[in-house]
């Protein structure tokens, strides 16, 4: 089931995505939810961010071809870090390219979606509080990420986690193509199959620290091949079995 968040007329809900059409549902999401039978064609709303996440967590360095390609060892444990909520943004919204940065890059996810509160999830209840799965671009200031201990900035600037089209709740994680294209030329493409830490491993670790609210997301990672964006290009992130979410590169205004 593909679930998308979506605007019409000003007003903002959720639907089931079927085919060129959206059957409107009652309420959110998380939990059991009843579908209106009301349908709207899907070229005649605006799709927006699939989820409003409290937090976003997103793994670093869990490719090893990508830990090398920036010089890195693959770590011993997930390094973790967060990006703010105001940093997501929806399909088809722009990326703004942030002033105090000259070397902005890609960085194409396989994204989790969380479906319910939840802490220190055993391994074989992973899948129950998974909602889904959507596409992520985990835009970085690579210049800033490099000069800065710290990456909130480098990783956490408005407009630097676009995520969508939609959530496929209907999915299996260990072995879907991972693809970005800038301008339609091919730039990353890679498996979830490559990733050091499995969905699986990074949820446990995870929430051994910390509580999941539904609608949290996790970053899984990016493959090798990231590189730099500049003002006007247009990216697109693929994933199988999920879509692709495109993004337009604007300069601040």
């Amino acid at each position: 089931m593909r679930i998308a968040r979506f605007s019409i007329d000003g007003n903002v809900a959720y639907g089931v995505v079927e085919g060129e059409t959206l059957d409107i549902i009652k309420g959110i999401p998380y939990g059991d939810f009843e579908r209106s039978g009301t349908k709207i064609p899907l070229d005649k709303v605006r799709l927006l961010s699939p989820v409003l996440p409290n937090k976003i967590v997103a793994i670093g360095r869990n490719y090893a071809e990508h830990a090398a390609e920036l010089g890195h060892e693959v770590p011993e444990v997930p390094v973790a870090f967060f990006k703010p909520s105001t940093a997501v943004v929806g399909p088809g919204d722009p990326i703004v390219y942030p002033s105090f940065s000259s070397e902005v890059h890609h960085e194409a996810e396989l994204a989790v979606v969380i479906g319910r509160m939840c802490r220190e999830v055993p391994r074989e209840r992973v899948k129950d509080v998974i909602l889904g799965y959507t596409c992520a671009n985990d835009v970085t200031a690579r210049d800033v990420q490099r000069r800065e201990a710290q990456w909130a900035r480098a990783k956490g600037f408005d407009t630097s986690c676009p995520l969508g089209p939609w959530v496929e709740t209907d999915l299996d994680p260990r072995d879907l193509t991972v693809m970005c294209t800038v301008n339609g030329e091919q730039r990353q493409l890679g498996r979830t199959g490559e990733m050091v830490r499995t969905v699986e491993d990074l949820i446990v670790h995870i929430t051994e620290a910390m509580t999941l609210l539904p609608g949290d997301v996790i970053l899984t990672g990016t493959p090798a091949g990231v590189g730099p964006l500049n003002v006007g290009d247009e990216v697109a992130v693929t994933i199988e079995g999920i879509g692709t979410l495109t993004n337009k590169v604007i300069k601040r205004g």
